[in-house]
């Protein structure tokens, strides 16, 4: 599953929410050195309940709107 998420970074504190289907995530890490990117996987997975293995990104490394995949398939894999 493909889903378009827009980050806010250096935000005081982490939340998501969906709005016009995207999910919007305020992560704590800098958008420095792949910091934020890190973070924005793990909230994903987080968010579905997968391990950050199952969620990739595949476009806007440098872009505060991103496209990420999530292998949701994985959680059934490993039960």
């Amino acid at each position: 599953m493909l889903i378009t998420v827009r980050v806010h970074p250096r935000a005081s504190h982490r939340k998501s929410s969906w709005k016009d289907g995207r999910l919007e995530l305020w992560v704590n890490a800098p958008p420095v050195g792949g910091a934020a990117n890190r973070a924005v996987l793990a909230a994903v997975a987080g968010h579905f309940d997968l391990p950050v293995s199952s969620v990739k990104l595949r476009s806007g490394a440098r872009s505060r709107t991103k496209l990420v995949e999530v292998d949701r398939q994985s959680r059934q894999r490993a039960t």
